[in-house]
């Protein structure tokens, strides 16, 4: 066994342009933000020579960000591993053949779960933005070991926002921006983060048009602040008064939609009575903004025909993140601005993001962690939490992590903490195509195929009256070495047996015979055999797999999403041209482009409101408790010693997820600068260009500065996507999770404060022996 130096392919190059054979154009999606814009890939070998965007995708029509244009660099770069390792004694690591690596990793698995039992393997990350269908998958890993416990990234951001819909209305509202006569961000910056389809040209439409209005509530004048008509720079961190002032306002002059909120709402009198207490100029002052601002900006909204609201990290990762994410709801509740062209929708899906439970052992659902008793929401355990349920000598603490595509020793806050929570446990297995910092924590690293080497697809469809699915194909073979993660969980579960005394032969050649022989004989077996429910997507692979074209294999579990699509919206997919769910799974394998799955009316939007009534409960009574509380507060969490706000992991035009490690593909701020006021600069003696030192509670770094008038006094901003270690280039910026801290939480759901971290800034002469 060979001392490890991971293998790697070429890094990417410029090459002349030339004409392509149509035979190596392929079609494939972007994969760095929810929107995932079909694309077509122009081959040269294995290089991406040119990427464009795809006029076939049913939602993106061809449009793309720059962004995707230079997805070689995650493709093609020297981080890519081809061998499986394992951890020597001494922490280094060691390449492994598969069959070595399966047969250790299962051993293992099985002597925690016999030991411990299974609810003590912590499963994290099987996902990303365009990597799902290994994470279905790896649900029947979850399910075969008893596992419980899970979580991934929308626990950094969304279990407050996902807590709310579920007490408001059951679903997930999105807005319709590109016919919304206002439109509200906040703390959004869609120029950079998108979040919905072709989202420039749509900003770029509603500033153009004077009967329409953009408001930005962001402390930054960010780039779709520029473009607003209505800028509430707050305070950082001040966004729940400030939303507290616009409702104040609209209950106060009774500009909300009464008809409404009659016909559609229970509670609404407790929520504007509430309301209309508020202390309207008070809120103006903590927050920043000035009232006559925000009267006049509340009017506009109340009066408006359609509005469109979006809330993203800026206020998700800041403090009282649920209570805004309530504000935000009610802004769009009370003047009545849903289920019409422009307004909020709630929307099919073609497969749960998240749920009720974190495994698939058929249990109960889980409430609360096992050591900490943090709130389980959506079935994922807060991020900030999970620290704090390894290092412990409670009888219950995890014992075994499994991480799949994701690297939370970098992501996740306080990085030097999660990294010490790694080393205590007695089993740690990664799954990624990069030796990550979490990698080298690892006992064990599989390297997966990347995701323009298998067949991929994401499950963030939430588009309103035509939803798109696409399940893209391959452009190229898998790099030798590395297998595609739905094997890599066939191989696991495979050796730990979970499928003995499985009806496996009978299912196999009922697929042979045919996909109504099939369906017919699967349901029959499920409803039998009930304990396969988590099995499914292993058991489909297995059985249906084999007799799909070849290569397709893994595609399987996607006829299993597809029946249960059609079981949740029949007459919605019917109306898409598919007749139940095997048509719809043959037209998803048919259209790599994508397909459009559900077709509505905007009457149909009530159906996707889970009352029995179809109404809004409006009411949630420890958030109203929380909005009178505010006349009590006052939002400042900094003190003498720590006097900035950092943001830390803001987006930029050349940030993305860490999965492009390269950073040569930064042509712009390529050292992540930060940003920081004038005044704020001249009084610290800083220089543009200059190195500051940026320490917080948690820890110090180098970096240099960016002084900027979108910056207000106080407030600075790190990026993200910074701070990662190169093969060949070293680490180029901050790590943001290095400065962060897991006390700094949202009491309630446990979201970090990624975007609110108190620092203090100091100049620095000389960069020598910078550890950054």
């Amino acid at each position: 066994m060979s001392e490890l130096a991971p293998s790697r392919t070429n890094s990417p190059k410029p090459v002349p342009k030339k004409t392509a054979d149509r035979s190596q154009v392929k079609t494939s999606a972007c994969i760095l933000c929810e929107c995932n814009c079909g694309i077509e890939i122009t081959l040269d070998g294995r290089r991406f020579e040119r990427i464009r965007g795809d006029e076939r995708h049913p939602g993106s029509a061809g449009y793309t960000c720059e962004k995707a244009l230079r997805l070689d660099f995650y493709q093609n770069d020297r981080h890519r591993l081809t061998s499986p390792l394992r951890r020597r004694p001494d922490g280094s690591h060691e390449e492994i053949d598969w069959d070595t690596a399966i047969r250790e990793i299962a051993g293992r698995l099985r002597a925690v779960q016999e030991e411990a039992g299974g609810d003590k393997i912590f499963f994290y990350g099987s996902g990303g933005q365009g990597n799902h269908l290994g994470g279905v998958y790896g649900r029947s890993l979850q399910a075969a070991l008893g596992a419980r416990y899970y979580s991934n990234a929308l626990a950094q951001e969304k279990t407050g926002e996902f807590w709310v819909e579920a007490k408001l209305y059951g679903g997930h509202a999105k807005g319709d921006f590109h016919h919304a006569e206002v439109a509200v961000f906040l703390g959004k910056n869609p120029w950079q983060t998108h979040g919905f389809p072709r989202a420039r040209p749509a900003l770029r439409e509603i500033a153009r048009d004077p009967a329409r209005t953009m408001i930005v509530i962001d402390p930054r004048r960010s780039e779709t602040a520029e473009l607003a008509d209505i800028h509430l720079q707050v305070r950082p961190g001040a966004d729940a008064w400030c939303l507290a002032a616009l409702l104040g306002t609209i209950a106060q002059e009774d500009l909300v939609d009464r008809r409404f909120l009659e016909e559609h709402t229970a509670g609404s009198e407790d929520v504007t009575a509430v309301l209309s207490a508020i202390d309207v100029d008070a809120c103006a002052e903590r927050c920043g903004v000035d009232a006559a601002l925000l009267r006049t900006t509340a009017r506009r909204i109340a009066t408006a025909s359609s509005v469109a609201t979006f809330e993203d990290l800026g206020v998700q990762q800041s403090p009282h993140s649920t209570l805004v994410s309530y504000l935000n709801k009610l802004l769009w509740i009370l003047t009545g601005n849903f289920g019409r062209p422009g307004t909020m929708y709630l929307h099919s899906s073609f497969a749960a993001l998240a749920g009720p439970t974190a495994g698939g052992s058929g249990g109960r659902p889980v409430k609360r962690t096992p050591v900490t008793g943090a709130k389980i929401i959506a079935g994922l355990v807060p991020c900030n939490s999970i620290a704090e349920e390894i290092l412990t000598d409670h009888p219950d603490r995890f014992r075994a992590m499994w991480i799949d595509s994701a690297n939370p020793a970098h992501s996740l806050a306080d990085s030097p903490r999660f990294r010490e929570a790694l080393d205590a446990l007695d089993l740690v297995v990664v799954v990624d195509v990069a030796y990550t910092e979490t990698a080298r924590y690892a006992d064990y690293v599989l390297p997966a195929a990347s995701q323009f080497e298998k067949w991929e697809c994401t499950f963030f469809g939430s588009e309103f009256p035509r939803n798109t699915f696409q399940l893209r194909p391959p452009a190229l073979d898998p790099l030798p070495g590395t297998v595609p993660e739905p094997e890599i969980y066939a191989r696991l579960l495979r050796e730990l047996g979970a499928l003995d005394g499985a009806p496996v032969e009978a299912l196999t050649e009922a697929a042979r015979a045919g996909r109504k022989t099939f369906t017919a004989a699967f349901f029959k077996e499920l409803q039998a055999q009930p304990h396969l429910f988590g099995l499914t997507p292993h058991l489909l692979y297995e059985t249906l797999g084999p007799a799909l074209p070849p290569g397709r294999q893994g595609t399987a579990a996607i006829w299993g999403l597809a029946q249960l699509c059609t079981l949740a919206q029949p007459d919605a997919v019917r109306r898409a041209g598919h007749a139940d769910g095997d048509a719809l799974f043959d037209a998803i394998l048919a259209h790599p482009s994508g397909v459009t799955f559900t077709v509505e009316a905007w009457d149909d939007v009530w159906n996707y409101v889970r009352r029995s009534d179809r109404r809004f409960t409006v009411a949630i009574p420890d958030l109203l408790e929380q909005i009178q509380g505010l006349s009590r507060s006052v939002p400042d969490w900094t003190s003498a010693e720590f006097p900035f706000v950092l943001s830390a992991g803001e987006r930029r035009a050349f940030t993305a997820n860490t999965i492009i490690r390269d950073p040569r593909w930064r042509r712009r701020d390529p050292a992540g600068a930060l940003r920081i006021n004038p005044e704020d600069a001249a009084r610290l003696g800083l220089v543009d260009g200059g190195w500051a030192r940026v320490i917080t509670e948690r820890g110090q770094a180098l970096a240099v500065a960016d002084i900027s008038d979108t910056m207000q006094p106080g407030h600075i901003s790190l990026p993200n996507g910074m701070g990662v270690d190169h093969p060949e280039h070293g680490r180029s910026g901050v790590g943001p999770n290095e400065l962060t801290s897991v006390a700094r939480r949202d009491p309630f759901a446990g979201t970090p404060w990624h975007k609110h971290v108190p620092a203090r800034v100091e100049p620095v002469t000389s960069c020598q022996g910078r550890s950054d």
